[in-house]
C-alpha cells in the first residue's frame, strides 16, 4: 500500500539514547502478533529473542516510514527520539 503522504508515531517500542537505536520488544502492545512468543523465546534463548523483536521493531517502522511516496511526518513522545528523526530528516 502506498499513499503520498504518510504519519508515522513513534511509541516506546523504539528509543534513541546517544544516537543509537534502541528497541524494547516489551513495550510493544501486548495485541501485536509480530512478536508473538517473544517472552518465551526469551526465557529460553534471550540473546535470540532480543535479535529477533529487534528486527522485527525496526522493520515494522522503516516499512511504515517507506510508505509515503511524496513525504513522510514522524512523531514521538520521546524528546530525544523526536530530535535524532528531526536532525535525520534535516540532513
Amino acid at each position: 500500500l502506498e499513499v503520498d503522504y504518510i504519519g508515522v508515531i513513534i511509541g516506546p517500542d523504539l528509543v534513541v539514547r546517544n544516537g543509537q537505536i534502541i528497541t524494547n520488544a516489551r513495550a510493544r502492545s501486548r495485541m501485536d502478533a509480530s512478536i508473538k512468543g517473544y517472552i518465551k523465546l526469551e526465557k529460553e534463548q534471550p540473546e535470540k529473542a532480543r535479535a529477533l523483536a529487534d528486527k522485527i521493531i525496526k522493520n515494522t517502522y522503516r516499512t511504515l516510514m517507506s510508505r509515503g511516496q511524496k513525504g513522510c511526518r514522524i512523531f514521538s513522545d520521546d524528546e530525544e527520539t523526536a530530535l535524532y528523526f528531526n536532525l535525520l530528516a534535516n540532513t
